[in-house]
């Protein structure tokens, strides 16, 4: 995966901030909302996210996106998790 062009990617569609991030092992985010929306591209390992009543895993390659306002849960899996996030 090319870092650089999914960064550009969010970009275009309108995110105005990019970062990677890197969380260990299990490491878990109870529920919690954010002011913007933002996307979630997994770059290696896994995470669990719980939004909406629905629990679904998201492995390297899968994009996950959580709305402004949205009450939502992640863990990390067993190897940890690194992605790319976009805020807009």
């Amino acid at each position: 995966m090319d870092e650089r062009k999914l960064a550009q990617q969010l970009k275009f569609e309108g995110f105005s901030q990019t970062y990677v991030w890197q969380d260990g092992p299990g490491t878990f985010y109870p529920d919690h909302t954010h002011a913007v929306g933002t996307a979630h591209i997994i770059l290696s390992g896994e995470m669990t996210l719980t939004m909406n009543g629905r629990t679904e895993t998201y492995q390297a390659g899968d994009r996950c996106d959580v709305p402004a306002g949205t009450v939502h849960s992640a863990k990390m899996g067993p190897k940890g998790c690194r992605y790319l996030i976009g805020e807009r």
